[in-house]
């Protein structure tokens, strides 16, 4: 029932620290015994998956002075207090200043267990609350920057929420300008991690002579030029992200190297045979497949599953064509405002434009589309990208009917009588749409 959950024991008297603990291990509970409120206040955080019990007199900081400073970092936090004879009116203080309960000394087995357990419980619920909580502030923060209503960007918001708070590699997989660095930097945002540095390195733009040095660090004179020491970034992303940009542009004596950082947790700068502890979240991106090149031999195979503890796959913009009307709106919106220019008006026969294009160069092209329409430069799309060519008439018609029946489905509440007569179709039709398209009540 509280699996995971801990009771944390504060007691000076190592014969009645020692009987509380062995109570609570007796009925299935996992619980630690501690002398001193200092030591307590190491031991705890904001989340504690569990409660404290804490006698109220105590060498050092006592039990008063501890529950208020746990009330202050951790509000809900439950914090049973233990009082002896005579001491009703501190406990009737503590329960002002925010203790969950007192037990009175002596007290019996029973008593400590029945009171634990209630609070435990209040403790789980609390922590479900906060979570649920904090899961719907990511999901409005994911949706708000990965734009999209398509099955395949709600599949890459999900996983994203579901990965951001582990600490698993993970390797993000995409064609250039899906956005692989801003899937990267939700994965930290939205994380435990946050508070700390997320340090992004493009392996493809640093020369091999200076990989090493900018990224495990030098000390003073380690080589020519180097007057005084370097962090690196591995170094400085302890405790939160590092990120590597084009992992397969890493020099493959580098990457031996980088496998021994991520097997050890430490790294030695150049010019030092100090290991130095880190602590931080790789996440790595490519285009490439690195399983391939680790059969070549182009690619340590041993550092790609390293580095593949999950795969997270950002869809191609010409599979996710419904988002486009989205996205460009959205873009047209942001540059509007940086160029100070009015938002321009899409005709439809630009939109169905938008939506044949094949998109090689995908959101990042889109955006630069955008820019140009806002600043009133209408290249013709076949003009803008490298690889450039658009779907035959067949298929930018059933792009167009997509992206048009996903925006209704999701706009009437993703009701099919809602929307088969918003848009005069029979509802046998529209099921059959939506059914042919993979469009569902997620979108």
């Amino acid at each position: 029932m509280f699996d995971g959950m801990k009771v944390l024991i504060v007691e000076d008297d190592p014969d009645v620290r020692l009987g509380c603990e062995q109570a609570l291990m007796l009925e299935g509970l996992d619980a630690r015994g501690v002398a001193s409120a200092e030591q307590a206040l190491g031991l705890l955080h904001h989340g504690f998956p569990g409660v404290l019990v804490s006698d109220i007199h105590l060498q050092g900081q006592d039990g008063m002075a501890l529950l208020r400073t746990i009330k202050a970092q951790d509000p809900s936090l439950p914090v049973i207090l233990i009082t002896g004879h005579g001491d009703v009116s501190l406990a009737v203080q503590a329960m002002k200043d925010g203790a969950y309960d007192f037990i009175e000394k002596p007290f019996s087995p029973e008593r400590l267990h029945e009171v634990v357990c209630r609070a435990m419980e209040q403790r789980r619920l609390s922590l479900e609350v906060e979570t649920l909580r904090r899961q719907l502030q990511d999901k409005q923060s994911l949706e708000s920057r990965l734009i999209g209503r398509s099955p395949a960007m709600e599949k890459v918001r999900r996983m994203i929420a579901d990965l951001a708070d582990t600490s698993a590699n993970v390797l993000i997989l995409g064609e250039t300008g899906t956005g692989k660095e801003l899937v990267a930097r939700c994965l930290h945002e939205i994380s435990r991690r946050q508070k700390h540095n997320f340090v992004a390195v493009n392996c493809g733009g640093l020369a091999e002579n200076l990989f090493e040095s900018e990224i495990f660090g030098h000390e003073a004179h380690a080589f020519t030029g180097a007057a005084k020491r370097r962090i690196g970034r591995i170094e400085y992303a302890n405790n939160g992200t590092l990120f590597l940009d084009e992992i397969e542009s890493m020099p493959l004596p580098l990457q031996i190297k980088m496998l021994r950082v991520l097997q050890e947790r430490t790294l030695e700068r150049l010019g030092s045979n100090t290991p130095i502890p880190v602590d931080c979240r790789v996440i790595s991106a490519t285009k490439a497949d690195l399983k391939a090149m680790g059969n070549n031999g182009s690619f340590r195979s041993d550092l790609y599953y390293r580095l593949n503890v999950v795969t997270l796959q950002l869809p191609p913009l010409r599979e996710r064509r419904e988002d486009i009307p989205l996205l460009f709106e959205y873009f047209l919106l942001q540059s509007a405002s940086r160029f100070d220019r009015p938002t321009p008006q899409l005709e439809a026969h630009e939109q169905a434009e938008l939506l044949a294009y094949d998109w090689p160069g995908n959101v990042r092209e889109l955006r630069n589309v955008a820019e140009r329409y806002v600043l009133g430069i209408r290249t013709p799309l076949s003009e803008s990208g490298e690889l450039s060519q658009s779907l035959p008439l067949a298929e930018t018609v059933e792009a167009f009917e997509r992206a048009l029946i996903a925006e209704e489905f999701r706009r009437h509440g993703y009701s099919l009588s809602r929307t088969s007569e918003a848009l005069k179709v029979a509802k046998t039709t529209l099921f059959d749409k939506l059914k042919k398209y993979g469009l569902n009540q997620s979108g």
